[in-house]
């Protein structure tokens, strides 16, 4: 018996292995994505699995997924961490570090420039407009990014009483995300004792993953030397990081005094890079309750308006600390009235640095661990019950979102419905025509432009 659609033939293209990448490659690939890693984390880890797994076929889908799941565990920006990881993977150490430093700094950059243009020139309205337009557009692109991460990771009723438990557990109980990841994570481990194909990588539907053809680094690919487990390599990299820290914070000390603003922005940053499970959103309370309400670097509404600063630059949102060094360091002449711009470019620096240096750490030491696990039910099963209770709390924060944008003044308020009619063309270019970020965050910003600047003709 014949099936109605034959499955079509297989492209001969990608029947082969593709050939070794030369470090010069990647590392152009790595710059590249530095520059179009728009749409947070969830966009960025798309746009690495088009790339990579789909296109390039530098990695596999499970390596992926694997590395991916591990990065989720972590404190810090997973998608930047994903890329030291596959950096890593392929390049050894150094190819790591490119990776993830490239992620960081058109970032850094971009952020400094715009913070620079911000604090001169204050609240233009044609800047204000700009930033009408992009807020719908992030509230689509958080619900879009629930969807693509649901649609690998929810594969079986499992996964998606996980999600639902996620969602009301941070939405009616507000739950700390750690609590979540560790729930989740317990359950996964004892749920595979019993039914194993259900917490298998991919939700027990092995066949679901589309075949991209032979990877670089493929499933059975047999562990390189640079990637196995050893005390040495371990004690090395814990050694460097740690002498790299305590010689940063070692010169602001000696330059600033302890309770200088640079020597306590290190020390601060340095322990909410080490809270921020979940991502991002998960550790702005905690730095709003410093930068702004404890050491007053900045005030709430400037830091809001990095966070929409942060929204519309490539890298990972938590580069908004980069803004809230930057504006906190002008702010409170670092370097002196004279220096402005040098002292606030590097208060961004030190935030930067103490902020990313946990995670090269976390990746360089651990992921020998992580790639003896490759394969160990033991060790994805928890991993994938933790990557569908993300998927609840990811839509816990696009409803956050819709909620302060559609109602600015909470419920009692005005509904605004234009920000709703933004919103929703936004999701249909996302959901039905598979619009990239850069052309949607164009587009929406061009609209709040001119919504803006026709208010008082209206």
């Amino acid at each position: 018996m014949t099936s109605a659609h034959p499955a079509p033939p297989p492209d001969e293209t990608a029947a082969t292995s593709p050939a070794p990448v030369p470090f010069a490659e990647a590392f152009r690939f790595w710059l590249k994505l530095g520059f179009i890693s728009f749409g947070g984390p969830a966009g960025q880890i798309a746009i690495m699995h088009t790339e990579l797994v789909e296109r390039r076929r530098w990695i596999s889908e499970q390596r992926f997924l694997h590395a991916l799941n591990y990065c989720m565990l972590l404190p810090g920006p997973e998608a930047q961490q994903l890329a030291t990881y596959i950096g890593w993977l392929m390049h050894r150490t150094w190819g790591g570090i490119v990776a993830g430093a490239l992620f960081v700094l058109p970032s850094l950059f971009i952020l400094v420039a715009l913070s620079w243009v911000y604090l001169r020139f204050g609240d233009v309205p044609a800047v204000a407009g700009v930033f009408y337009g992009i807020k719908p557009a992030v509230t689509a692109l958080v619900l879009h990014a629930a969807h693509r991460i649901g649609t690998r990771a929810l594969r079986n009723r499992w996964m998606w009483g996980i999600a639902a438990a996620s969602f009301v557990a941070i939405f009616a109980f507000h739950a700390p995300f750690p609590a979540i990841v560790l729930a989740a994570g317990l359950i996964g481990h004892f749920g595979a004792r019993r039914w194993p194909a259900v917490f298998a990588l991919g939700g027990g539907h092995a066949g679901a993953a589309r075949g991209y053809g032979p990877a670089l680094i493929d499933d059975d690919t047999p562990t390189p030397a640079h990637v196995r487990f050893s005390r040495g390599h371990l004690a090395r990299v814990l050694g460097a990081g740690l002498a790299l820290w305590l010689a940063a914070m070692a010169v602001l000390v000696a330059t600033q005094g302890w309770e200088g603003t640079l020597t306590q922005m290190g020390w601060f940053f340095t322990k909410a890079a080490l809270l921020t499970f979940g991502g991002a959103y998960a550790v702005l309370p905690y730095v709003y309750q410093g930068a702004v309400e404890h050491y007053q670097w900045l005030n709430g509404p400037q830091m809001i308006d990095g966070l929409a600063l942060g929204e519309t630059t490539p890298g990972p949102l938590i580069m908004v600390v980069a803004f809230v060094g930057f504006v906190g360091g002008w702010l409170q002449q670092v370097w002196g009235p004279d220096a402005l711009f040098a002292g606030a470019a590097a208060a961004a620096v030190v935030v930067t640095f103490v902020t990313f240096l946990p995670s090269f750490i976390f990746i360089l030491a651990g992921g020998p661990m992580v790639e003896a696990t490759h394969g160990r039910l033991g060790f994805t099963a928890p991993l994938s019950a933790v990557t569908a209770a993300v998927v609840g709390v990811i839509l816990n924060l696009a409803l956050f979102f819709a909620y302060h944008l559609l109602w600015p003044q909470g419920f009692g308020g005005a509904f605004d419905a234009i920000s709703a009619v933004i919103a929703l063309g936004a999701g249909v270019a996302l959901f039905r025509f598979k619009a990239g970020v850069l052309p949607l965050l164009g587009g929406c910003a061009a609209v709040g432009l001119a919504v803006t600047l026709l208010k008082p003709w209206l």
